[in-house]
Formats: structure tokens, sequence, C-alpha cells
């Protein structure tokens, strides 16, 4: 894989007048215009657009309290598509405010997906057991055959472990890091907090089992976000990156506006694209997941958390990929993880651009690209791994500190 080009990378997506006109037009008729007018059967389709664009840049306003209850009032009128919309904006830019609205349409709601959302959102709020006691009445009055839907089983999982699996301690990273030296493939390791509004770093491990440093001996990083702008669960469609492994597929540039032109990572997770996701030899006498823990070392097959990535794959989750941005991080200025700015579920590195010229000024994205391609080999596997839940970004220097002590085996 060649290397890129860095002067060949421009936007006109960042200049200065493109974000003053975008944010206009975003706030003024995508949102404040469409929730102006009745909700009806014509309108419907500019409510639900108007909910992405709250749930992508979690805007909060009176107007966009009022379209809210209008839709909630309308519920059960509403396309499936349109309910989903309207809770992951919710969920997203107003954790607490409609408590009492989505208590009242879980009592009735037949759809897992939207279930599990209310579910969540309620969950977040109050979590005793009397609290997940009366989730789980709902869970079984509402769905007969609950134990055959995935996400269902995903969602009681969660309601149940959630808690007692971000206060465990991770199993051995020197045992993960030269079982993955043994596989011959190279490997990207993006750590995490179990906390999402707290910005990770992502490793790079080349084939040969060395990791990759700069000029003056130091440990590479590269600043990557793992957290959705809704930062729903992993297992619900554009959740936070769920942990676990992906199948890297080379280098791709996107055309959407949002990633920019940066080269991205191409994932694929379990269930996604079997046909490339397995890299390593494929036991066809055994089943799909004993295959994919596999890909781990022994003391991390039972360790619970990695099976995030095949279970949100089994749901039907697809498209995480490794990517930069040009989303203003202005929109994110008062959250932990600004200047990132989060997505719809992918790996989002740190990129810094020039609103006059269209060019990064910096770009961990890029950097992370280069530094995979600098070394033999064009694919290998990507961890996603929270570290634990500390309420701080994840720095260097305990990354350092974790790869020093795998080198001095």
């Amino acid at each position: 894989m060649a290397q890129f080009s860095r002067d060949s990378i421009q936007t006109d997506f960042v200049l200065y007048q493109r974000r003053i006109d975008f944010d206009k037009s975003l706030k003024n008729r995508t949102i404040k215009a469409s929730f102006a007018e009745p909700l009806n059967a014509e309108t419907e389709d500019r409510y639900r657009e108007a909910c992405w664009a709250i749930s992508q840049f979690l805007f909060q306003s009176p107007e966009i309290e009022n379209g809210f209850r209008k839709m909630f009032a309308q519920y059960e009128s509403l396309e499936n598509s349109t309910k989903r919309a309207l809770l992951e904006a919710v969920y997203g830019a107003y954790p607490a405010l409609f408590e009492n609205e989505i208590k009242l349409l879980i009592k009735q709601e037949k759809m897992p997906k939207l279930f599990a959302m209310q579910a969540i959102y309620l969950f977040r709020l109050h979590h005793t057991d009397a609290d997940k006691k009366a989730l789980f009445t709902l869970l079984n009055s509402n769905f007969k055959n609950l134990n055959r839907d995935n996400l269902l089983i995903e969602l009681k999982d969660y309601l149940n472990e959630h808690e007692k699996l971000s206060n465990t301690k991770i199993p051995n990273l020197t045992s993960l890091f030269q079982f993955q030296k043994n596989s011959g493939l190279k490997m990207i390791y993006s750590f995490q907090r179990w906390n999402r509004d707290y910005p990770g770093l992502a490793i790079i491990q080349n084939a040969d089992g060395s990791f990759i440093r700069n000029s003056n001996g130091n440990l590479q990083v590269f600043e990557q976000l793992a957290r959705s702008a809704s930062d729903l669960p992993y297992f619900i469609t554009n959740g936070s990156s769920p942990q676990g492994a992906y199948s890297i597929q080379g280098t791709a540039v996107s055309h959407n506006n949002f990633i920019g032109p940066t080269p991205n990572i191409q994932l694929v997770m379990p269930h996604e694209t079997d046909s490339v996701y397995w890299q390593l030899p494929y036991d066809s006498t055994k089943d799909k997941l004993t295959n994919y823990l596999s890909l781990f070392p022994e003391d991390w097959r039972n360790y619970q958390p990695m099976k995030e990535s095949f279970n949100a794959g089994k749901i039907g989750r697809t498209e995480i990929i490794a990517h930069g941005t040009t989303i203003d991080p202005e929109y994110f200025k008062d959250k932990p993880y600004y200047p990132l700015t989060p997505t719809m579920g992918c790996l989002c590195a740190k990129e810094d651009w020039n609103i006059f010229n269209g060019k990064f000024l910096g770009s961990d994205q890029f950097n992370m690209v280069q530094a995979f391609v600098s070394s033999p080999g064009n694919n290998g596997y990507l961890f996603v791994i929270n570290l634990d839940n500390q309420l701080k970004p994840v720095s260097k220097e305990e990354l350092e500190n974790l790869v020093s002590q795998f080198e001095k085996k």
C-alpha cells in the first residue's frame, strides 16, 4: 500500500463561509422551520431529518423541545424510522427531560429496537434492582419470544451486566500483544474508557510484533473517539463503537462530507462480510463464535466485553470504520471530548482544518493511516478495548507503560 500525499487532501466543506452557511441552514431550515410546521404525513420526513441533525450535533432549544412534544403526541401514527430518529435524538440531546413520555411508550412498545432504546433511556436514569426488575417485567410481558431475538437478548445482558463489567479489570494485555505477534498480522489497538465522553488512543503493532514508534523512539499514539453522538449502547444502530475485533480491509476515501477526504481504514465486523472477515484459518468444524474467540489468547476468551462486536454484528450493525472528521468541533466545545467530534458509531480521529484553504493543519487520522501502511502487510485486525472507568482521556503514558511491559518479556 502506497503512502498518501498530505498536500492532495483538501475539502471545501471546512471553509469558513461554508461552515457559516451550513450552520444557518441546519438550525433555521432543517430544524426550526421543520418543527414549525404541523406534523402530518407530508411533513414527517422533515421532522425525521431534523431529528437526525439534532442527534449528530446535540442541539437543544425551546423549538426542539416543542417539536419533540408534537412527535410524542402523535407517536403511534409515525413510521418506525421516524420513531427511531426521535428516540435517538432524545437520548442524545435530552437525557432526562422526556422520562414521562418514555415511561408511557414503553408499556405498549412491540418493536424490539424501539423498546430497547426506551429501556436504555430509563435505565440510564434509574438503575436500582427495583428499576431493573420493572424493565424485565415489561420485557417479558411485551415479548413472548424474546429469547429468539438477538437484540432483546443483548438488552437483557446489558441491563444485567453493564455496571459489573465496567468495574471489572481487563485481562493481561501482554498476553494479547504476544498472541497477536505470533499471528503474523498487523494490529491496531484502540484503547478507550468505559465512559466514552473521554477520548481514547490508538497504537499500531507491526506484523513482526513490534510497535510503531517515532524517530525519537517514543510510541506513536493517535487520538481517537469511540463515542457516537447519541452515545447509545454498542448493540443499537448508531450507538458507540462496540468493543472487540474488527477485520481491517485496507484503506479508502469517503465521499461523505462529514467524514472528509482523509483516507480511512476500512473495517468489517463479524457477520457483516464473512468472506473477508476471517484472515486467519477458519475451522469449519466449530461454530462462528468459537472461531471469533480464537482471535484472542485463552485468558481473553471468557472476557465478555470482547464479544460486543460479534454480538452487534449478529444483531445487524454494519459500516463501522476508522475515519477522520470535517465537522466543526465548536459544536461540542463544552464536552469532555472537545476538540474531537462524535460520529454515528465509527472510530473518529482528531483532525484540525485550515478554514481558509481547506487543507488540514494536523490530522491524527492521516498520521495513523501513514503509519499503518509504512510497514509490510495490508490487512490485520483492529481491537477496541475499554481500559477502565477512569473519568479522563486515555494518556500516552499509560500506553507506553503497557507496551513496555510487553517488550520487557
